[in-house]
């Protein structure tokens, strides 16, 4: 799928690839989310495999911006919301919530908003906005729901599933792969080796996909 992807938004890459494999299963005849969606890849790929409906959700107005204009050229529907997370979605649930949120460990607390690294910072551990998607999920999702999300293994896959099950979920890794570092870990490497998260001279990173149940 080809997508437009302005200045500042982050371009489609191995882990949304990775994710978007796992769609098909799921979401047929089910409302989806697609939480920072960027260029809108996800939320594209699920209406394509026959959602009944796609809400995008992004802090960005770049984003917000690129995804619609991405669901027009491809004549596909998609409610686009600009806003935090779940904050602008009110009390709706959904049968699928699918993310790619930001996950390499960057060198501060505070994440960026007005820059593009604000699509890949994830705070020290890598998992400041993470941790916000596992402890939100259950409250937008169907009883029967599913949600789905990847990341890095330098963000810690079992304290995903151990947080999840502490929101209620029950969860499993259902797939990885492993691929070189890509441009931002590369120069991350260093502070990615004294903070004990890879091994030194480590230069490839698995990816990991969680699907996650309410209990």
């Amino acid at each position: 799928m080809i997508l437009l992807c302005p200045p500042g938004v982050y371009r489609a890459q191995s882990d949304t690839q990775l994710l978007a494999g796992h769609l098909d299963r799921h979401v047929t005849g089910r409302n989806v989310l697609d939480l920072g969606t960027g260029t809108g890849a996800l939320a594209l790929t699920a209406a394509r495999a026959g959602a009944a409906s796609v809400t995008a959700v992004d802090l960005s107005w770049r984003c917000v911006a690129a995804t619609r204009l991405n669901s027009l050229l491809h004549r596909t529907a998609a409610t686009v919301h600009r806003g935090d997370l779940f904050e602008p979605l009110g009390g709706k649930r959904f049968g699928v919530i699918v993310a790619n949120p930001p996950y390499v460990p960057s060198t501060g607390p505070v994440l960026p908003r007005h820059t593009a690294a604000r699509s890949w910072d994830g705070g020290p551990d890598g998992r400041a906005v993470l941790d916000r998607i596992c402890d939100g999920a259950a409250d937008h999702l169907d009883p029967d729901g599913v949600l789905l999300l990847v990341h890095s293994e330098v963000c810690g896959p079992q304290a995903t599933v151990d947080r999840l099950a502490a929101a209620g979920m029950v969860a499993d890794v259902v797939d990885s792969a492993r691929i070189p570092f890509g441009p931002v870990m590369r120069s991350r490497a260093g502070l990615l080796e004294r903070r004990g998260l890879i091994a030194a001279g480590d230069r490839l990173e698995e990816l990991v996909v969680v699907e996650a149940r309410r209990g």
